[in-house]
């Protein structure tokens, strides 16, 4: 999720647009490791607020914030990472919130809580989404089988690093809500030419899931795009990535209502995806209607649907803690959510 226009409703458009699958297909099998129930959140924005001294409290006791979200039966920690946020052009000009230090120290605290984590590669200095895939700047003259090299190199040596440490992620997504694809002009699939535009996002995806599989075998792959409700535009692009044998482990989407339809275009779509495919289906991106979102995410066909990632609790896009940092009555919604689904 990133800071975006309006425009970004039309996520689905550039699917609209495109001509028929020209091959057949046929969904990979899933990885041999089993995705257990999530109830995960994304806290990359965590650094910058302690940074500005928010300090965040439960019931009035201070504590950790990874530690209050454990509290309410939090399980994994959704963090970003961006390829030079500190770039002048990037998310964090001079001070590199989200770059790879800072993700090793949060992954170390990520990890002593005792809880998952995903991370979420952008592929770029700054916010990706479908509405912008900045390609880096570092990457800027490199194009074809040397982006791709670039892609599963960056993808590798990040791995090497959190490995390194004895923090490795358990989920790895490859690129940040791509249904628009990412690393553009390169993997742009709202072009005229978006067919063999697709077969060059698949080969950037693959890149960076095989380096996924190298690094770290254990960790699950996650495909993740912004449709949550779009279930034509869903299934589109997830048959083009499969016929182009991208292979990969999650499905994940994101859902937010007012580009993404209504919770039973939510429920549409994720039942759809559990039938059509053979992956466990994350909502690895929402705000609103909490019970709801988990309630479909939770009870999807097969046993499919593994639950939630909602997007920076800590914040005030959720208001889950006011800005001096107490938690209020909206996090006790995680506690009825977990004993609902026994998420452990």
């Amino acid at each position: 999720m990133a800071f975006t226009t309006f425009l970004r409703r039309f996520s689905c458009l550039g699917l609209l647009a495109l001509p028929a699958l020209s091959h057949a297909a046929t969904p990979p099998a899933p990885h041999k490791a089993k995705l257990g129930k999530v109830l995960g959140a994304d806290i990359s924005f965590l650094p910058q607020l302690e940074a500005r001294g928010v300090k965040f409290s439960d019931k009035g006791v201070k504590k950790d914030a990874i530690q209050i979200l454990k509290d309410h039966h939090f399980n994994y920690i959704r963090l970003r990472i961006f390829n030079n946020p500190a770039a002048d052009s990037g998310y964090s000009p001079g001070k590199g919130f989200c770059d790879l230090p800072h993700t090793l120290a949060m992954a170390q605290r990520v990890k002593q809580a005792g809880l998952k984590l995903l991370l979420d590669f952008h592929y770029s200095d700054t916010w990706a989404d479908p509405q912008k895939q900045f390609k880096p700047a570092a990457w800027k003259a490199l194009t074809g089988p040397a982006l791709t090299q670039a892609v599963h190199d960056y993808t590798k040596e990040v791995l090497q690093a959190l490995n390194a440490q004895g923090t490795p992620p358990d989920m790895v997504q490859v690129g940040n809500e791509i249904n628009h694809g990412m690393i553009w002009p390169d993997g742009d699939v709202q072009k005229a030419d978006s067919l063999t535009r697709f077969d060059t996002l698949a080969q950037l995806a693959e890149a960076g899931a095989s380096a996924v599989r190298e690094t770290t075998p254990n960790a699950l792959v996650m495909m993740h795009i912004a449709l949550g409700g779009q279930n034509l535009h869903s299934t589109t692009w997830l048959d083009r990535m499969i016929a182009r044998k991208v292979q990969f482990d999650v499905i994940g989407e994101s859902y937010y209502p007012k580009w993404h339809g209504t919770i039973a275009d939510l429920q549409n779509n994720l039942t759809a995806l559990a039938k059509k495919y053979p992956q466990d289906i994350v909502v690895v991106e929402y705000s609103e209607r909490k019970r709801e979102v988990n309630d479909i995410a939770f009870n999807l066909p097969g046993g499919k649907g593994k639950g939630s990632f909602i997007w920076e609790p800590l914040n005030t896009w959720e208001s889950i803690f006011d800005k001096q940092g107490q938690a209020n009555d909206l996090l006790l919604i995680y506690d009825e959510i977990s004993r609902k689904y026994r998420v452990e």
